[in-house]
């Protein structure tokens, strides 16, 4: 099994030598808490392990696939603050998948430091580029080694018992145990390697699939490269050269060399296509870059976050540069900084008049100046809320610029005056800042700019979304008297870091059509966006075509929740800012929506949302000009190995699908399969569900696994969303990630996808 490959891997490697002997380092947590712990790689290759020297026997692990990145050095905040006692050459990060907590490590010495760093990000490069075989040889592996409680290498009747419920299969007695007993060849009453292999490979025999390949197999053994091209065209309703294609999938994933000499594909070679990215509900061709970025930024929607710093709740919750850290490195372009005066003149960042911690501005823009660029090259959005005076935004303005140099835009792309945005194109690489502005952009084009050393600007638009966060913030603070500052002093020199986004308080929509300029941008809290859409929807389109809008959670959401940001995207507003750190269907959407066009952060909006003359209203898309509704049929056949989400050992999954509809409000819906008992292993539905959608281009397809309880409400099981349009038809895999959005493998739904014009 995978430990063959592991002997391979680890052969003539110092370092993963080193990492299979074990290290001890030093676990830290803050400046106070650090502890030695021993560091040990498995066997397998795959799970790392660690203990205390005092604990006696308890031990905790972790996957190598859960390792996201390394950082090397005083890369963590809990790291900096001890970089006076340990040297960064001794120092690194692990950093989790999703909302985990990283793990600061200090080795002995940089030798070792070295090693640890090197032979993990080794192991992470093998796991990217593992093949479907070899991954499910891992799976097998893994499961083997959770089963043989004995650790003698070989299973007994027992080991297979305990080990159906921890996959989450019912089976009675006397069919496992004829399972068994044909796997185990060598009748010694165990199962050994291959054996277990055997009974691994019985127990997930996918019928569903033999089904569809005995459909288009015309001797049921193999589909000739003929009959493939038949299943391409007809089912998978695939285009381009489809010769070419079947040549390629045959290549690619037929694991045995005498079919592909014959330009065949068996059974084994069909499963790995129809579980692997091409085979998935997830179109591969619109994963990478495939949109226009050459258009004006309001022409796109922009991952946004909102009081970035926070990785908590809104009231007490941690401050932290790693909040930065994180949102950027998933794509997110704009960040929020919320700014106050602190001590020794330094500005500080943190929810004001609560009780969270408070990190410096300069951590802040340090972090960002590192991370912006790491995942995308598309701009990034610094929002400012600034509460400083004077004096210390002129010190915001000299760490922007001293930080970011050249990244940070000061003046416009030619030096001369602009009529529109520019795109993202354009603004690769490039930090722009969203805040107040003393004057306007054709001011300083007009050589009438003020010399002053700052100016006075209008304050409303703070003082509108402290009007809303009082209602909770009095309890736990003074209450600020709204319209207390209807003026706030504005330093030249910040001000001069603002270009192609200048904070604007709204008034009406008449008011912005007469005189707003392309680069103000207004912010909203959901409420005020909710009121807008509804009272007028095209209006509010139509703004959006124009310029900017932000929205931003409201100030009731004390926990850190979000609100569906499906209906502000409806609405063509850009900056939709979630709170990252909270996990739910609302960063799910988020995920979704950007997922595609190479997670890069920027998704162009449909033509009928960029175009000014175009009267589009979210309430009647039915009016719009080339309105083409559509039907989409899915038929949810089966499940695969879903994890167990009761802890209660002899608990068993009873799993139904749940398809939602997210889109423009006439397309929101969601329809249900039944619900299978006691079987997360491999349930059967032959479900179909059925959805019109009269606005496609606009509309998101999210599935939920539940475990269906009848008293009380369904547990979540797995989750996957993706926007309609880069949505594969046919016989498709979609593989199911966790609450926090991490890939929970092998855990998928086997469906099938049609989508129809609308008679």
């Amino acid at each position: 099994m995978a430990s063959t490959g592991s002997g391979l891997l680890t052969r003539g490697d110092d370092n993963l030598q080193s990492m299979l002997v074990g290290t001890v380092m030093r676990k830290v947590k803050s400046r106070t808490w650090k502890k030695q712990r021993y560091f040990k790689l498995q066997d397998d290759c795959m799970t790392i392990w660690y203990k205390s020297k005092k604990a006696g026997n308890t031990h905790s692990t972790f996957s190598v696939g859960d390792v996201e990145a390394i950082r090397e050095g005083h890369q963590s905040e809990v790291l900096l603050s001890i970089a006076d006692e340990f040297p960064a050459d001794r120092c690194f990060t692990l950093v989790f998948r999703g909302r985990r907590s990283n793990l600061d490590l200090v080795a002995e010495s940089a030798e070792e430091a070295q090693s640890w760093i090197r032979g993990t990000r080794k192991l992470i490069e093998n796991l990217e580029n593992m093949g479907e075989r070899e991954k499910l040889d891992q799976w097998i592996s893994d499961w083997f080694k959770k089963a043989d409680k004995n650790k003698d290498g070989r299973m007994n009747f027992k080991e297979i018992q305990d080990l159906l419920k921890m996959m989450n299969v019912a089976m009675n007695e006397h069919h496992a145990y004829c399972l068994f007993t044909k796997a185990d060849k060598s009748q010694s009453g165990t199962l050994e390697d291959d054996e277990f292999v055997l009974f691994y490979k019985m127990l997930t025999q996918r019928d569903d699939v033999l089904k569809v390949f005995q459909e288009y197999s015309l001797d049921g053994q193999k589909l000739s490269q003929s009959d493939l091209e038949d299943f391409l065209r007809e089912e998978q309703l695939e285009g381009g050269d489809i010769q070419q294609h079947a040549k390629t999938l045959i290549e690619r994933y037929e694991p045995s060399e005498t079919a592909k000499l014959l330009n065949a594909m068996t059974f084994d070679g069909f499963l790995m296509y129809l579980g692997s990215a091409e085979g998935s509900v997830f179109n591969p061709q619109q994963r990478g870059i495939f949109q226009d970025m050459s258009q004006p930024l309001c022409h796109y929607f922009i991952s946004s976050s909102h009081n970035t710093y926070l990785m908590g709740d809104q009231l007490r919750g941690h401050s932290s540069v790693e909040g930065y850290i994180r949102a950027l490195s998933r794509g997110c372009r704009c960040v929020e900084v919320d700014c106050w005066d602190g001590a020794n003149g330094e500005p500080i960042v943190y929810h004001g008049h609560t009780f969270t911690s408070k990190i410096l501005f300069k951590d802040v823009v340090s972090a960002v100046s590192h991370y912006a660029f790491k995942v995308s090259q598309y701009p990034v959005i610094l929002s400012i809320e600034n509460h400083c005076s004077v004096e210390q935004q002129r010190v915001m303005a000299q760490h922007l610029d001293h930080i970011l140099g050249d990244k940070l835009l000061k003046n416009t792309l030619d030096g001369k005056a602009p009529i529109r945005l520019p795109s993202p194109e354009d603004l690769k690489g490039r930090i722009l800042l969203k805040a107040k502005k003393i004057g306007g952009l054709e001011e300083s084009f007009n050589g009438i700019v003020e010399d002053s050393q700052s100016g006075d600007v209008s304050d409303e638009d703070e003082v509108a979304e402290i009007e809303e966060d009082n209602v909770h913030r009095e309890s736990v603070r003074r209450r600020i008297k709204v319209g207390q500052r209807s003026k706030q002093r504005l330093s030249k020199e910040l001000s001069d870091c603002v270009v192609y986004c200048k904070s604007v308080h709204f008034t009406n929509f008449k008011h912005s059509r007469i005189h707003s300029k392309f680069y103000e941008v207004a912010s909203f809290t959901e409420s005020k966006a909710r009121k807008h859409l509804r009272e007028a929807g095209a209006e509010f389109v139509h703004h959006n075509s124009r310029q900017l809008t932000r929205v931003y959670p409201s100030g009731f959401r004390t926990d850190s929740s979000n609100f569906n940001p499906q209906e502000m995207w409806n609405a063509g507003c850009q900056i939709v800012a979630l709170n990252f750190q909270t996990a739910g269907e609302g960063m799910d959407l988020n995920d979704g929506l950007f997922r595609q066009n190479g997670s890069c952060g920027y998704v162009l909006k449909p033509s009928f949302m960029r175009q000014a003359e175009k009267r589009f209203d979210p309430e009647t898309p039915h009016k719009r000009d080339g309105y083409q509704p559509v039907v989409l049929s899915i038929q949810v056949i089966s499940g695969q190995q879903l994890p167990k989400v009761n802890i209660k050992e002899d608990s068993i999954v009873d799993p139904l699908v749940r398809v939602e509809i997210h889109g423009v409000p006439l397309d929101q819906d969601k329809q249900e399969t039944r619900y299978i008992d006691n079987n997360g292993f491999n349930p059967v539905w032959y479900d179909t569900l059925r959805f019109p959608i009269r606005c496609p281009e606009l509309a998101m397809v999210r599935f939920v696994v539940e475990d269906y309880d009848k008293t009380s409400k369904n547990d979540f099981v797995g989750q996957y969303i993706l926007p309609l349009s880069c949505m594969q038809q046919g016989y498709r895999h979609i593989h199911l990630l966790s609450k926090d959005g991490t890939s929970i493998p092998p855990a998928s739904l086997f469906v099938h996808i049609r989508i129809t014009d609308q008679e």
